[in-house]
């Protein structure tokens, strides 16, 4: 990051790249699935994420958060991402937005 003129990292930004990310097994993105807990950006352009999967077995509970991590490190200004795999609170059906639950006929 330049010191004289520094980027600091959109919040919408961040979001837009992790929806390029789905879940292997639903056909819907990591964000509108519910997966992302919390996003925090400080004012050196470090993003924090902590986020879940739809169950522990999951099969790319090794790979996915840093898939992630690599997908935040691709949007101006990032200077490094740090993502948190945590189980607490479980993943539910309820987290997922309007559209993820249209998308997947549960409305």
């Amino acid at each position: 990051m330049n010191a004289e003129n520094p980027i600091l990292p959109e919040r919408s930004e961040i979001v837009e790249a992790m929806r390029k990310i789905y879940d292997p097994e639903i056909p819907v993105n990591i964000y509108d699935l519910g997966l992302i807990y919390s996003l925090d950006v400080n004012p050196a352009g470090v993003v924090e994420v902590d986020m879940t999967l739809t169950a522990p077995a999951c099969p790319v509970a090794g790979t996915l958060p840093g898939e992630v991590g690599r997908m935040i490190e691709t949007v101006p200004g990032v200077s490094e991402a740090v993502v948190r795999l945590v189980w607490d609170p479980p993943w539910g059906q309820e987290r997922m937005t309007e559209e993820a639950r249209l998308e997947l006929g549960l409305l």
